[in-house]
């Protein structure tokens, strides 16, 4: 039943991407469909230190350290090529990871006629691939700055994670139109927390449950809408 047949507003649903509408990481994933297996690993290693910290803390220290992974494997590496690898890598990263539970309720959102956004720190390269491969309405994800046809390693603006996804998603729903309704959120790490926070039904799908960063919040089971749960 669509939302506007059982009486209610249209409204948004919001989806991370990593861990929730899929298993776990997809970045260093994607660094090797670009960059290669033993680039990718040596990279890591020379940042291992960093990488172990920003694990760690998060926030700032996370966002950085990702930028300079990508520096390293990213700079100067033509952004049709990576497009390319990108629209591949979507396809087979959804085909082997993808959570049916969390794909079945981001079907029942577009069934009722909610407008459905991902909103990921991960590349936009690929997750807005991802996104329309999910018949998602929107994706919102991080992007990464480009000068000439080359990519610079960097990003163009701020990583989407935590209080960035957040602006992000509410700039969206105000271009869009579509606040009139009620703001699902689904995430599964403290990343995810703000979105979670500013939407009127915050939903925890982390693997811990109520042991995870997010017990806070109901899980799937505990937000069943016409027996989708």
């Amino acid at each position: 039943m669509s939302a506007a047949l059982d009486g209610a507003p249209p409204g948004v649903a919001a989806f991370d991407f990593d861990g929730t509408l899929t298993q776990g990481g997809s970045v260093f994933e994607f660094l090797i469909a670009v960059a290669g297996r033993t680039r990718t690993l040596s990279a890591a290693a020379s940042l291992s230190p960093r990488l172990a910290h920003a694990a760690l803390v998060g926030g700032a220290v996370a966002d950085s350290t990702k930028e300079q992974l990508f520096g390293r494997l990213l700079a100067g590496v033509p952004v049709d090529r990576v497009e390319e690898v990108a629209a591949d890598f979507a396809t087979t990263h959804l085909r082997r990871y993808s959570r049916p539970e969390v794909r079945a309720r981001l079907d029942w959102h577009r069934l009722r006629g909610d407008l459905v956004v991902i909103v990921s720190a991960s590349p936009d390269l690929y997750v807005r691939v991802a996104g329309e491969l999910l018949g998602a309405d929107e994706a919102v994800a991080t992007r990464l700055a480009v000068s000439g046809a080359l990519l610079t390693g960097r990003y163009e603006g701020a990583n989407c994670r935590g209080e960035e996804k957040t602006r992000r998603l509410r700039k969206w729903i105000e271009h869009s139109g579509g606040a009139a309704g009620t703001l699902w959120a689904y995430g599964n790490s403290r990343g995810d927390l703000s979105m979670l926070r500013a939407a009127d039904v915050g939903v925890n799908v982390g693997r811990l449950g109520r042991f995870g960063r997010l017990r806070a919040f109901p899980g799937l089971e505990d937000t069943e809408a016409d027996g989708v749960g």
